[in-house]
């Protein structure tokens, strides 16, 4: 977590970016993705799905990457990799990514990008990596040994955000140390050998964090998320069996109801209402009425989006030549800048 006075200026820089974006957003090229761990959920689509699709109909560049080499930062298989990255480009399209204004590529098929780990490696230290809060976050959240990839990860995701010149990354807070580290690579590459790479802001988001079914974390590690994949009946299901209390009055009140008060966020935020208000109407209905109030309120705001995903995910054919277009674009913009690096540094034979 960056400081408060780090984080102040952060956010300056953040404002001032979301004001000129509304004036001048072809200035911008944005940068953003996920790791293929498994099916993007609710959170993922209130949380950084929207303004995806928002910043690609404004006019912004707009990269998504499919961090696949990510997945083995903490994990010791890749068993259903292709079927969740597949399945990711599919949710994608679904909630409005357009492949005509929007590449969606993977890691692993462009390998000058991940060739600009070598010189970038070279402007870090060992400390500056070490010190990074969200790498110690995801390996104590994992269990895992700290292993040298997920060490490396935010210069791993520096390369992903300088290989296309991003300047604008879609973050919450937690996520402005990556920034960070960036910013300071693409600064010290300049200074040292050259002007090539842009300066990075990360642009802070204000959607609200949507909670999972028990009121912690939306996570699929935790069985408390909601899919976008979901059909009408399994959403029905989950919602069902979530827990509650048993005081019937339906109140919101996070901190001693999270379960409650996760729902009523949920459904406050398909429905535009805020979570008092819905708690209100519902009063004494109790912990049944509130689950049908959900279960309404997501069925209703994803139907279409579920209409979508599922005509798309009869045509794998045209799924496949969406990543395949996006993998080729990327590695043709990838080609250039490393061929940039290769001019500054002076190794060019």
């Amino acid at each position: 977590m960056p400081n408060e006075g780090s984080y102040e200026a952060a956010k300056r820089k953040s404002d001032e970016v979301h004001a000129d974006l509304l004036v001048h957003p072809e200035k911008y090229t944005m940068l953003t993705g996920d790791r293929p761990t498994g099916r993007l959920h609710l959170g993922h689509y209130f949380g950084t799905l929207v303004d995806r699709v928002r910043l690609q109909d404004m006019g912004v560049r707009t990269n998504v990457i499919i961090a696949d080499y990510q997945v083995i930062t903490d994990r010791d298989t890749t068993e259903h990799i292709r079927d969740n990255v597949y399945n990711m480009v599919i949710d994608y399209l679904a909630c409005g990514l357009d492949p005509a204004k929007t590449m969606i590529f993977t890691h692993s098929a462009v390998p000058e990008l991940n060739q600009l780990m070598l010189p970038f490696l070279s402007l870090v230290t060992e400390a500056e990596m070490e010190r990074n809060p969200t790498v110690k976050a995801e390996q104590e959240a994992s269990g895992h040994a700290l292993t040298g990839l997920l060490l490396t990860y935010p210069v791993h995701q520096a390369c992903d955000i300088l290989f296309c010149k991003g300047n604008i990354v879609p973050v919450g807070r937690d996520q402005l140390p990556h920034i960070e580290i960036t910013s300071k690579i693409a600064r010290r590459f300049n200074e040292r050998y050259g002007q090539v790479f842009p300066d990075v802001t990360g642009l802070l988001t204000s959607t609200p964090l949507l909670p999972g079914l028990d009121g912690r974390k939306m996570s699929k590690s935790y069985g408390n998320a909601i899919s976008i994949s979901m059909t009408a009946e399994e959403t029905a299901k989950l919602i069902k069996k979530s827990k509650s209390d048993s005081e019937r009055m339906i109140t919101f009140d996070p901190e001693n109801r999270p379960e409650i008060s996760g729902l009523l966020t949920t459904a406050g935020i398909c429905t535009g209402r805020g979570p008092r208000e819905i708690a209100e109407e519902i009063g004494m209905g109790g912990a049944g009425q509130l689950k049908r109030v959900v279960t309404e309120a997501v069925n209703g705001y994803f139907a279409p989006i579920r209409e979508r995903r599922e005509k798309i995910a009869k045509d794998m054919g045209y799924v496949a030549d969406v990543l395949h277009e996006g993998n080729r674009r990327a590695r043709e913009i990838a080609a250039a800048t490393l061929d940039e690096v290769r001019e500054a540094m002076g190794m060019v034979y």
